[in-house]
């Protein structure tokens, strides 16, 4: 082998890895930018997590502090009275009330022989109770009812911003020559849809299901 064929094959072989070491810096450099776009978006997400956790967390203590007395009064009994702990005050009272009355611990003399103290007092507290847990249930869904209205205007607002992109990406595909920007249920999508109608019709399919 003569030594010009020796250098051409030196060159070759220098030419080859000059190529892969190339494609290697820009495969690696396009993973790097990957990892960073990925990484950045990660961030992104997690900003706006974050921001939707502490904005419900103030939400929810400026609705704390906004309670009257009587709602923290209710809301602390109805906590207190759904706790175990209500349960086993109420085994060993009623237990205790029972076994003496009925005769069987004789160093404290009968008082309800009959129990008829005994109903009467849980009556009182049953209704007591009752009235308590409606305060809060009450309150409660008044809550469920203002954020089942923010879940509808958020819904509302995300649909108008979808009809408006369905709008301006037709125009894009009209514009590019693009057939499916004939398809006639881009005009239906296009349009607002508007909630009053849309009760009206569900109002409607349900007398007819009802009939």
């Amino acid at each position: 082998m003569s030594s010009r064929s020796v250098v051409l094959e030196l060159h070759a072989l220098l030419a080859a890895f000059a190529i892969l070491a190339s494609y290697g810096g820009v495969a690696m450099a396009a993973n790097l930018d990957d990892r960073s776009d990925r990484s950045s978006e990660t961030g992104g997400m997690a900003a706006v997590v974050d921001r939707n956790i502490a904005a419900l967390l103030t939400r929810r203590q400026s609705e704390e502090k906004a309670k009257g007395l009587q709602e923290r009064l209710a809301d602390a009994i109805t906590r207190f009275t759904g706790s175990m702990l209500f349960v086993y005050i109420h085994i060993v009272i009623f237990g205790l009330w029972i076994l003496i009355n009925a005769g069987f611990i004789r160093v404290i003399p009968r008082f309800d022989p009959s129990l008829v103290i005994l109903a009467m007092a849980a009556s009182v507290e049953a209704i007591f109770l009752s009235t308590f847990v409606l305060i809060s249930q009450n309150r409660m869904q008044a809550l469920a009812d203002r954020r089942a209205e923010l879940e509808l205007h958020i819904n509302l607002l995300a649909e108008h911003e979808v009809t408006r992109l369905i709008t301006l990406v037709t125009a894009i595909a009209e514009r590019m020559g693009i057939e499916e920007s004939l398809n006639p249920e881009l005009e239906e999508l296009a349009q607002d849809v508007a909630p009053e109608k849309v009760l009206d019709r569900m109002s409607e399919v349900e007398k007819e299901l009802v009939d």
